[in-house]
């Protein structure tokens, strides 16, 4: 082990690739996502790294499968076997939502018995869910028609249609709330802006339901006709007896509570569609359990991390904890992956207390440590991912940098 550790220490390269920066690309230039989500790797970059390996077949995980650019990536390029993980009910959402195949028969008449719905007689006894401070995120008016929307899709039999609905309801509780949309963290709109926002609930869900058949029909169709299997859940990845000939993910760049939020990005969705640990999943997410000293780190971000601790040891431990589950994770993986399978991770490399954590190299090292040779790592520039464009390393007021600019692909091959 400590011959593989030596090994890329001493060989460990980049290369950078300007194909994979995919300039004024974006999810419309090919798979559109259908709902906001945070962080999303790009499909082309998925689809261009499993040309490349000339990847065809087999069976594909990602195990951090977020909004499902990797499972469409696989389905796009003839694997037709995926599994995805991922603890964030929502993203599981998304995901399942991307990969099912829906005729266009049963997706064209969604937007009409919608409206017919509303032209109906007024809906009595309308069930409020138990929503943290609902009035707090809500406008009365908006609560009740959210009520009646979530009232007409759990009243829809076909389980396909029922998810592809949610899809579209849990981005209008988004919208239609007092959020700042523009952020991925729960802050609420300014006070003064709370008068005068006054959004059509309904008009909103139907907009947003037109919008997703056409992307569906235009973008989805075509690669879901053939015959395959997803299968999509909302847990962890742990000690896998099936066996992987790749995997392909993009895993979170840090924790949550401190990173992007995912869980925060989610709550509210996840509360409207009855998710009871909605509050909890940033802390159950990458890094959320905390480790209580930085001592037995032996890995290549020791240094990086010895630097945080002695500026914040808080920050430090939060940084060691996120890559102490990140390292966890690896090994399950690579146990779960056949030999000469390849593991496909893209990452950002991010800053903490002005000082770079190299993920890409981590992520290398501890492949390595678990019989895997390092193939190549390529880096991209990022143009096209919801990023904060700044963020705050020291947690002091007015004192910003920018956030990461560049992606890298790291490429490696179980011996």
């Amino acid at each position: 082990m400590q011959n593989a550790l030596n090994e890329i220490k001493e060989s460990y390269k980049i290369q950078r690739n300007f194909y994979y920066d995919f300039n004024a690309e974006s999810y419309s230039s090919l798979y559109p996502n259908m709902h906001p989500y945070p962080a999303t790797m790009l499909p082309q970059i998925g689809v261009g790294i499993l040309q490349e390996l000339n990847i065809k077949k087999g069976k594909l995980l990602d195990p951090y499968v977020g909004s499902g650019s990797s499972v469409i990536a696989a389905l796009s390029v003839g694997i037709n076997n995926v599994d995805g993980f991922d603890l964030n009910p929502l993203a599981i959402l998304i995901s399942k939502v991307r990969s099912t195949n829906i005729s266009v028969e049963e997706l064209d008449p969604l937007s009409n018995k919608y409206e017919n719905y509303l032209h109906a007689q007024p809906k009595k006894n309308l069930r409020i869910p138990n929503i943290t401070n609902i009035d707090y995120w809500f406008s009365i008016k908006v609560i009740k028609d959210l009520a009646n929307i979530k009232q007409y899709i759990d009243s829809e039999n076909n389980i396909n249609i029922k998810d592809f609905l949610l899809l579209v309801f849990s981005e209008t509780v988004r919208e239609v709330s007092y959020t700042r949309n523009s952020e991925f963290k729960l802050y609420r709109i300014p006070k003064e802006k709370i008068s005068t926002f006054n959004p059509d609930t309904n008009q909103i869900f139907l907009s947003k339901l037109k919008r997703n058949i056409e992307i569906y029909k235009k973008h989805y169709i075509q690669i879901l006709q053939n015959k395959y299997s997803v299968s999509l859940k909302n847990e962890a990845f742990r000690n896998s007896k099936k066996k992987y000939n790749t995997i392909l993910t993009s895993p979170p760049y840090g924790d949550s509570r401190t990173t992007v939020a995912y869980g925060q990005f989610s709550t509210l969705s996840n509360e409207w569609l009855g998710i009871e640990s909605a509050r909890k999943i940033d802390s159950i997410l990458m890094g959320g359990h905390k480790i209580k000293e930085i001592s037995s780190i032996d890995h290549c971000l020791k240094d990086s991390i010895e630097k945080i601790w002695n500026l914040d040891k808080k920050r430090a431990l939060d940084v060691a904890s996120f890559y102490n589950d990140l390292g966890t994770s690896i090994k399950e993986v690579s146990n779960a992956t056949q030999k000469n399978g390849y593991a496909i991770y893209i990452v950002g490399n991010r800053s903490v207390k002005n000082t770079i954590l190299n993920t890409d190299q981590f992520v290398a090292e501890q492949f390595c440590k678990n019989s895997f040779r390092h193939i190549i790592t390529y880096e991209r520039n990022i143009s096209n991912k919801s990023m904060p464009l700044k963020n705050s390393p020291t947690n002091k007021s007015g004192n910003l940098s920018k956030t990461m600019t560049q992606e890298y692909i790291v490429v490696l091959q179980k011996k």
